[in-house]
């Protein structure tokens, strides 16, 4: 945000705009993973009260990116190896019930919306920044073309848990061109319409991402 922008928040739905503030804070580690929320100082930055702040950090805390302890206040949440290990496995099991959806039911525009972002990836892969992103993106259409909105809502909050894991599988060395090679296999069963080929490849995606990510 430049030095010079306004940093006081708009009345409507205040909390969610504090809650949306303290998402990007965490994402952009400027609140770190396992570092204490300064309740008082964030009020003075944000110019609110503590009202709205607490109630955006029980949002947030919903979402597993806050932890609240008793008596001592609001931690950004801390990613254990186990917690990396149980997300990981669930985003599998739920994406790859997704992409055998996709490879039997989605229409020939809707593969080739996901073949649009595959070459933007493609494009993408010497910019780790632009590939986090275009990857997410592909992740995200690929569920809205799956058509369950109960999954997307868990993807969504795992997703966001992910962005706290300190050791991304994609800042391995060799990760990014080992995931875009997955990528053009997952397209290729989706493309020949194979659902099972699609839910195995879009698993071991996963699987490869944690075990990067350890």
């Amino acid at each position: 945000m430049p030095a010079d922008a306004d940093t006081t928040l708009a009345p409507r739905a205040l909390y969610q705009q504090v809650a949306e503030r303290l998402r990007e804070q965490i994402f952009a580690r400027t609140l770190e993973p396992g570092s204490w929320i300064d309740e008082q100082k964030l009020c003075g930055e944000y110019g609110i009260s503590r009202t709205p702040l607490r109630e955006a950090l029980k949002v947030l805390a919903v979402e597993g990116l806050v932890t609240m302890k008793v008596r001592r206040g609001a931690y950004v949440t801390e990613m254990s190896s186990v917690d990396v290990q149980q997300v990981y496995r669930l985003l599998g099991l739920l994406e790859s019930d997704a992409a055998a959806e996709v490879a039997s039911t989605a229409s020939p525009e809707g593969l080739a919306e996901l073949q649009g972002l595959h070459a933007q990836l493609e494009a993408s892969a010497t910019q780790r920044d632009e590939f986090f992103r275009v990857n997410e993106q592909f992740h995200r259409r690929l569920l809205d073309l799956a058509g369950n909105r109960w999954r997307q809502q868990i993807v969504d909050d795992l997703r966001k848990v992910m962005k706290l894991n300190r050791h991304h599988s994609l800042f391995k060395q060799g990760r990014l061109a080992e995931s875009l090679a997955e990528h053009r296999a997952l397209m290729a069963a989706l493309a020949a319409r194979d659902a099972e080929a699609a839910g195995r490849l879009m698993q071991a995606h996963f699987q490869n991402g944690l075990a990067a990510a350890a």
